[in-house]
């Protein structure tokens, strides 16, 4: 049997011509669109020349007088104010985008219109959250951080739980972000911006209050301590004058002393970390550390200097093709009329 091979219709051999032709017109046109590029640069390399000149020059300066500077604060809020210190931050952020100066002026800032921006954060310290104790006088370890944290991860996971904003607001250290135009003194900027935040009377009854009851237990196990002293004392005493004498000794096992001795180690060790917490207290929100006058090192792709000759030889192209554009189109008019 014969098997004749298809025949291309003549169709398909003018579509297939017609697309070479195309192809090939494209890739001419390419050629001369780039051709003609080389051309404008070469007769306008001059104005390229003085442009990125100018643009270098404006660029220095502006990157010379706009220095960023940022500032640090890591402070812990005391007697439960996490939330207040947070709503104080919205605020004073707040009042930065409506450019309110008169608000910070009463705070006592004193060059409000160089600060651009202030934010807090949580310090994330997941050991510490599990590991904070109940309170300073029990010692005890708080068991419910670590059963809702657990609970929490078992339903989500466990890295969101962790950086989550709900779980972030309990931990014990926040970090006030702030960032000025120029550098800044602890004096003009950050001490009336933390006299703001610890200006709440509610909060000092209750810091009132707190120090109060910690004195309390300082002065009650400072006479528990001295009876134990005493006891000690008299236990001590009876034992060298019963060496001394001819008589045996017996020592009874159910003495509470080795209690006793426990008891007095304990109420040393409580009384150091209430005098330690003392120290915490003295603020609502306590300032632990500050770093001040980080200059924001900007990438070189965002420097004024790169940034505004790019600037100018772009609007200087655009100014020539519009310009072209409207030379053409004028000639068209002409003709028509």
């Amino acid at each position: 049997m014969n098997i004749t091979p298809p025949k291309v219709s003549d169709n398909q051999e003018i579509d297939l011509s017609q697309i070479s032709k195309k192809i090939g017109q494209s890739y001419q046109s390419f050629l001369i669109w780039v051709f003609n590029c080389f051309q404008f640069i070469i007769r306008n390399i001059l104005y390229f020349i003085i442009l990125g000149i100018v643009g270098l020059v404006l660029g220095y300066f502006l990157d010379k007088g706009n220095k960023t500077y940022n500032h640090e604060i890591y402070v812990n809020p005391n007697f439960g104010s996490t939330n207040l210190l947070y709503s104080k931050i919205d605020l004073l952020e707040s009042k930065i985008k409506e450019r309110d100066t008169l608000f910070f002026k009463s705070i006592g800032v004193k060059n409000p219109a160089s600060v651009s921006l202030i934010e807090i954060e949580p310090v994330v310290d997941i050991y510490g959250f599990v590991n904070e104790r109940t309170n300073t006088v029990s010692n005890a370890q708080n068991t419910q951080n670590f059963e809702l944290l657990k609970l929490l991860s078992e339903s989500a996971d466990i890295n969101k739980v962790i950086n989550d904003d709900l779980t972030g607001r309990n931990y014990g250290t926040h970090l006030i972000h702030i960032t000025t135009k120029g550098k800044v003194t602890k004096e003009n900027l950050i001490d009336p911006i933390l006299n703001y935040l610890n200006n709440e009377e509610f909060y000092k009854k209750i810091q009132k209050e707190y120090v109060v009851n910690i004195n309390n237990i300082i002065g009650k196990n400072n006479e528990v301590i001295k009876q134990i002293d005493i006891i000690l004392d008299e236990f001590s005493s009876k034992t060298t004058a019963s060496q001394k004498s001819d008589k045996l000794i017996y020592y009874n096992e159910n003495t509470q002393l080795n209690e006793i001795i426990k008891t007095k180690n304990n109420l040393i060790s409580t009384q150091g970390s209430l005098r330690l917490e003392l120290l915490s207290l003295s603020k609502i929100v306590n300032d632990k550390s500050t770093v001040l006058n980080v200059k924001e090192i900007k990438s070189i792709f965002v420097k004024m200097k790169f940034i505004i000759p790019v600037i100018l030889i772009l609007g200087f192209i655009f100014l020539v093709i519009v310009r072209s554009f409207y030379k053409k189109q004028l000639i068209k008019f002409k003709e028509r009329v």
